[in-house]
């Protein structure tokens, strides 16, 4: 028989609530919590354990994944549960919480003796529903086996990067400036394709199965030129957070910023013109001065 951890989930938004159903389609024990309880409650439909505070949620648990917005709101939640934590249960991290936010996570969980794997994951909302994420991991060996069911079951591979928090999340942080880049850089095609008085679906064919392609930036194209932005894979207010992230670490690190800075204010345009809680997609908005926002 396989093991199968019972698992706690803490945060059930979108990317929560499809790396919920992937661990119960794994065959796993899972107990879900959220600080807004309805939106754990419709789990509860299938096969999930909903509680109601968290030490309800931890009890009996091995392996608790937290899956929250930020550093803040991690930390918050956690210096509440690690209290609760019963002896041996371990805490795997998938937020994404930067650079200094993990090694401020990781210290906390130090701080409570509590075996901590730094395992942000990469992929949006479909496949967290389809537990193929790639998931990006650091933690300690010696616990490895406890929680690589819960990996193999939110995600498609993973990718170890040694014993220690950091590199993972610092890797998450490069993934995700390229997201942030490419679809922008779609965004901008396709307001300059409209602008020209062209059919915007012509860029797309026109640059289909050639080497600047790519599924992710076809994806995000037919989204825009579709328009079909309002239904959020990635929300824009969340990149807009892992932007800022990855500013800081730039700076810290000694690399130019003139990209990212160019990324924040484009993205920043387009939550000013309310498109905040739409995909990423709705990046265009910053690109079209000619059509409604």
């Amino acid at each position: 028989m396989p093991y199968t951890p019972k698992t706690a989930l803490l945060g059930t938004g979108t990317m929560g609530v499809g790396m919920a159903h992937s661990l119960l389609r794994a065959g796993l024990p899972v107990t879900v919590w959220n600080r807004h309880p309805e939106k754990a409650a419709s789990l509860a439909d299938d096969g999930a354990t909903v509680a109601e505070s968290l030490e309800e949620a931890l009890r009996g648990a091995e392996v608790v994944v937290t899956m929250l917005f930020d550093a803040d709101s991690v930390a918050e939640v956690m210096e509440q549960a690690l209290p609760a934590f019963e002896p041996g249960t371990v805490w795997v991290q998938t937020t994404t919480v930067g650079r200094d936010g993990i090694a401020r996570l990781a210290e906390l969980a130090k701080t409570h003796g509590v075996p901590f794997y730094d395992a942000p994951v990469v992929g949006t909302k479909q496949p967290a529903e389809d537990g193929k994420l790639t998931v990006l991991a650091a933690g300690p060996e010696a616990t490895r086996d406890a929680v690589q069911p819960v990996l193999d079951a939110i995600g498609a591979k993973t990718v170890w990067l040694g014993e220690e928090a950091g590199p993972a999340s610092a890797l998450k942080l490069v993934a995700n400036s390229w997201v942030a880049t490419i679809t922008a850089g779609t965004a901008f095609g396709i307001a300059q394709t409209r602008a020209f008085g062209l059919d915007p679906a012509r860029f797309l064919e026109t640059i289909s199965g050639g080497a600047a392609d790519s599924p992710y930036l076809q994806t995000k194209g037919r989204a825009i030129v579709e328009d079909r932005t309002d239904d959020p894979q990635f929300a824009l207010d969340g990149l807009r957070k892992d932007l800022g992230l990855i500013r800081d670490a730039d700076e810290a690190a000694g690399v130019p910023t003139v990209l990212v800075d160019a990324l924040l204010a484009a993205y920043g345009t387009a939550a000013d013109r309310g498109r905040g809680g739409s995909d990423v997609a709705a990046v265009v908005a910053a690109f079209e001065a000619d059509r409604d926002a």
